[in-house]
């Protein structure tokens, strides 16, 4: 999927004279999101590098391949020549050294503000078109974009390779990336993670995370959903330090901020230059054509208690996780992806506007060649967002179950996996034997307790019909007559198109030939998509038998009451029916399970797949079966189309429940800095039921077996928990630097390179040493010594007492075991490891801190004992 191309510069010096710095070419990578606009997860496995995902239109968190061209300073020698690629028309992002507004070398208390950003921005975009003025001939190129705030550069469409090859020479260009395609990776949850706890302490439900602006940057929004209307709370901007503004256009007019929507806009000039963005299609506006961003922002912030009403049934009262929160649209994503080059003005400019939290689905499906997935050009750009004090949160993918499947790596992003809920819809027919069978379907119920006459579609529908009748997607082979008052039966095919258009195909034809309802079923015995939809949505009644072998029983009773006559024309349906209602949720107190396309760890180093000190994904939160905000204008998901909520399953889904309760943490503490967050969220996560059983983890075949920290992070979101950690672990901007210098095979030039400032002097030994809330040590040989600094957030001293679950063939340490900390005051634990038993795999365990007042921190374990030193 070759296309036209965008690429990204990134520029290293401050002035413009001509002399020729070295390059090397590394090679391709692109980007996807976490969501899953589907009813389950998919069969088909990802592999990094591999071409594609599935085949279901459903499944959107897509593989859209286009290579990648990264162009890197090396010492002073060109390691290898530019690489060849066809001429034509492409998209560059290019990055200066010169200090973006928010720059990697001062302090926090030192970043522009106000007129001075301003001022700053204004100059640093005019040097911009300078530099290109000074390198390009007129008409040859356009500029798309101007980065200021995260990142010094610019976005540029060029009509030929040779832009590429007058700005690799050019003096100052520290890195040229070519731009990547990208995809697009609730009624009860907001309860079920314990948000609706935390709400009185904030007010009220209405006023929970009131001020806290949520940065989406996804497909935009639907203003017009109830989710999104203004209450009397929100009548007011946040606060003076949000300087959003809102963009009008198509379906989003003047009043579409309204206090609940505080800014909006939209970024698509990459798509515009490569002629995939259409704007009847698309929206030249931040008005939501496809589902997805209206979705996400009704799970993080959606208005309290609004009806999610879909197919004219209320199937329960919405609420977003931080219903006082406001959102600040960014939109950036479009059915046909999009590009990191728009996803990256789309930061930059919540960045600027001042948004408190960005949320995310987004992420490489591949591994860039250089030397750390760390230092990729979305990662490094989101690690100066957090130095800027803003808490991102991202998707960690859909690739699961399989092992190194996590899409986002670093250890200054929330990176979040997705669950189960004990929300479950138990959809039955009753036949008329007596027997009972478990089905899937949203719908209705046949009339009354009446049992109603089942029909095999192809008993009544023309015998001389060529199209077949089974799978009933022609309403003209059906005899009226014979279907009126009738129950058919139609055979599921799996097919390479989208089977939910395929199944919608259905609901359609029995619609059209009045029939009294609808089974639907595969007969075959091998394996079917049909499992995947459990939980369709019709208006009829309907319903999906998905085990094989009640599908079984089910047509051998029907035969067996069947009455046919000599020439084999049926003469009496004597089976019979009857359609339970489906819609009605039951609640089971069941723990969360990890779903199966949640993506798992270890987090990764490189290319290689060297495994990575850093755990991910962080922690978990509900991502299976979601209702959500929905735009009727949609057709990404045609069982939803007309609808204005619908239910989702994905890690999209499970991203925005975590920026909804960091919406709450920062309401109740704003004072807090990014990895404060992080670490609340993570040692106070859930890893055991409500009876102390440990939590599962969904695998292939769906067998369940004991989550790992590699499956669920830190365990399952707690919010109500969250607010109130007793001790946190924090981390700034120098800490994530000497993280940077000591991942292996990292050197000072390539972090000058990633970030545009070298490391500092005092090193780290190991990416261990982060002060994060976790341990991960991916070889340990013999010993390693790790100390964590932890702070208290108490209101009183608090006396903590060490236990300690070791992982399998490891021996851990702590000390001091037992410790009192005063309220703000901090305390550094020593936790050696060492090797008993050396293994082949990583093994788990964890570090309790258990308070005298109540406070219990969890330290997530995950260690390879990979060999014991010799006595």
């Amino acid at each position: 999927m070759r296309g036209q191309d965008v690429i990204l510069f990134l520029i290293e010096k401050n002035n413009f004279s001509p002399p020729f710095f070295p390059f090397s070419a590394t090679a391709s990578f692109v980007l996807r999101c976490g969501s899953r606009q589907s009813h389950g997860g998919s069969k088909t496995r990802k592999k990094w590098g591999a071409r594609g995902e599935g085949r279901r239109r459903d499944s959107l968190f897509l593989l859209l391949l286009l290579p990648t061209l990264v162009v890197s300073l090396q010492d002073g020698k060109r390691k290898q020549p530019w690489r060849s690629r066809p001429s034509g028309p492409m998209v560059f992002m290019v990055v200066m050294e010169d200090d973006p507004i928010i720059s990697p070398k001062s302090s926090q208390k030192k970043v522009m503000r106000g007129e001075e950003a301003q001022k700053y921005k204004a100059m640093t975009t005019t040097k911009h078109d300078i530099f290109l003025d000074s390198f390009l001939p007129a008409g040859s190129y356009k500029k798309l974009y101007s980065y200021t705030h995260l990142l010094n550069g610019f976005a540029i469409y060029a009509k030929s390779e040779k832009a590429i090859k007058t700005l690799s020479g050019a003096k100052g260009v520290r890195l040229i990336q070519e731009d990547i395609k990208m995809a697009k990776m609730t009624t009860y949850t907001p309860r079920y993670i314990g948000a609706n706890v935390v709400w009185p302490l904030l007010g009220g439900a209405e006023k929970a995370g009131d001020g806290v602006v949520i940065g989406m940057v996804d497909t935009g929004i639907d203003p017009s959903n109830p989710s999104f209307l203004s209450t009397s709370d929100q009548a007011k901007p946040p606060s003076a330090s949000f300087k959003g503004t809102c963009q009008t256009g198509e379906r989003f007019p003047p009043d579409s901020c309204n206090g609940k929507i505080v800014g909006a806009r939209w970024f698509a000039r990459a798509g515009q230059a490569t002629g995939e963005f259409n704007a009847t299609m698309h929206y030249a506006s931040p008005y939501d054509p496809d589902g997805h961003g209206s979705h996400t922002a009704s799970t993080a912030a959606g208005n309290f208690h609004t009806p999610a009403i879909s197919k004219g049934y209320n199937f329960g009262h919405a609420s977003g996780v931080a219903p006082g929160a406001h959102l600040a649209i960014y939109k950036a994503a479009y059915s046909f992806g999009g590009y990191m080059s728009d996803v990256i003005a789309a930061v930059d400019k919540a960045v600027e506007d001042g948004v408190d939290i960005i949320s995310l689905s987004l992420g490489p499906t591949t591994i860039t060649s250089g030397p750390a997935s760390f230092l990729n050009l979305l990662e490094t750009q989101l690690l100066l967002a957090t130095k800027a004090g803003i808490s991102v949160v991202q998707a960690v993918g859909n690739g699961g179950p399989d092992a190194n499947s996590v899409v986002s790596f670093s250890p200054w992003i929330t990176s979040v996996g997705a669950s189960t809920t004990d929300r479950k819809y138990n959809k039955s027919i009753i036949i008329g034997n007596g027997q009972v069978f478990s089905c899937g379907g949203l719908s209705p119920s046949t009339p009354g307790e009446t049992m109603y006459p089942l029909a095999l579609a192809d008993d009544v529908s023309n015998t001389n019909s060529t199209d077949g009748s089974s799978n009933c997607q022609d309403p003209d082979v059906f005899i009226r007559s014979l279907v009126q008052g009738k129950v058919i039966v139609c055979m599921f095919v799996s097919s390479n198109y989208y089977e939910g258009d395929f199944l919608a195909g259905i609901v359609d034809t029995i619609q059209k030939i009045g029939a009294a309802g609808v089974i639907i079923t595969d007969h075959s015995s091998s394996d079917s998509d049909i499992e995947y939809y459990p939980t369709f949505p019709t208006s009829i009644p309907s319903a999906i038998v998905v085990n094989s072998a009640d599908a079984q029983a089910l047509l051998e009773y029907y035969d067996d009451n069947l009455v046919r006559d000599k020439e084999g024309s049926v003469t009496k349906f004597g089976a019979t029916i009857r359609i339970l209602d489906g819609r009605r949720a039951i609640y089971t107190r069941e723990a969360p399970v990890v779903a199966e396309y949640s993506s798992r760890g270890p987090d990764v180093d490189d290319m290689q797949m060297q495994a990575a000190d850093v755990l991910k994904p962080n922690v978990m939160a509900p991502g299976h079966h979601i209702w959500g905000a929905w735009s009727p204008t949609s057709d990404a998901m045609v069982e939803f189309q007309g609808e204005s909520y619908a239910m989702l399953s994905g890690t999209s889904m499970a991203t925005p429940h975590v920026a909804g309760v960091v919406a709450l943490i920062r309401q109740r503490h704003p004072k807090w800095s990014p990895a404060m967050v992080m670490s609340a969220i993570m040692t106070t996560a859930d890893v055991t039921d409500r009876s102390g059983r440990p939590l599962m983890a969904r695998r292939d075949g769906g067998v369940l077996e004991r989550a790992t920290p590699f499956d669920m992070g830190a365990g399952a979101i707690n919010a109500a928990r969250a607010v109130d950690p007793g001790l946190v672990f924090d981390a700034g901007y120098r800490d994530y630097l000497q993280f940077l210098c000591a991942v292996p095979g990292v050197d000072d030039a390539a972090v000058l390179r990633a970030v545009g400032v070298p490391c500092p002097p005092s090193r780290a030994r190991w990416c261990s040493d982060l002060n994060a809330p976790s341990v991960t040590v991916a070889s340990l040989v013999g010993s390693r010594r790790v100390d964590r600094r932890v702070t208290s957030v108490g209101a009183e001293n608090e006396t903590y007492m060490a236990h300690v679950q070791a992982p399998d063939g490891v021996a851990v340490r702590v000390s001091p075991d037992t410790f009192a900390v005063a309220p703000g005051a901090t305390a550094t634990l020593r936790i050696v490891l060492n090797t008993t038993a050396p293994g082949n795999t990583f093994s788990f365990g964890e570090v309790v801190l258990r308070g005298d007042k109540k406070h219990t921190v969890r330290i997530p374990l995950a260690v390879f004992p990979a060999a014991a030193l010799s006595p």
